[in-house]
């Protein structure tokens, strides 16, 4: 889990963000996956990225990058497909997709950058910043994993 987590934060290049204490006593920050659920069958979407939709949870606003302005509980998801590795970064990123064009709980994960798009995958996401930083709790950054099969 440990290597997940390191390479959940690679998604990132810039410094880690903590929550303050004012945030956290109103609640600490949540990131969850919804849909897929855990250990479920998929179909991959059949044009060349190979999308599907990937629902996610989170007690912070999800909104577009640069536009939380003040708000400490405002951000965006950064997802990354086999965190463990890079096979399935867009090339030249090191992620799969985020939601920081336009927010909202719904990120497309793209299986087409994958060298193989069926099979055994892990989806990670994890919680950024208005800045693409990671949101931090406990001195780590605040994630997601479930392992899918894609058909």
């Amino acid at each position: 889990m440990t290597d997940i987590l390191k390479s959940l934060r690679a998604i990132t290049v810039a410094a880690p963000v903590f929550c303050s204490g004012a945030a956290l006593a109103e609640e600490a920050p949540t990131l969850r996956i919804v849909w897929p659920a855990q250990g479920m069958t998929v179909p991959v979407g059949h044009d060349a990225e190979g999308v599907i939709g990937v629902v996610v949870d989170s007690n912070f606003r999800l909104a577009p990058a640069g536009t939380c302005g003040d708000d400490p509980r405002c951000g965006h998801v950064h997802m990354k497909i086999d965190p463990e590795g890079d096979d399935c970064n867009i090339p030249g990123r090191n992620y799969n997709s985020m939601n920081s064009d336009f927010g909202g709980n719904l990120i497309i994960a793209r299986f087409g950058h994958c060298s193989d798009r069926t099979g055994a995958h892990v989806i990670g996401v994890l919680l950024a910043n208005d800045h693409h930083e990671p949101i931090m709790l406990d001195g780590r950054p605040v994630t997601a994993l479930v392992p899918v099969i894609t058909e």
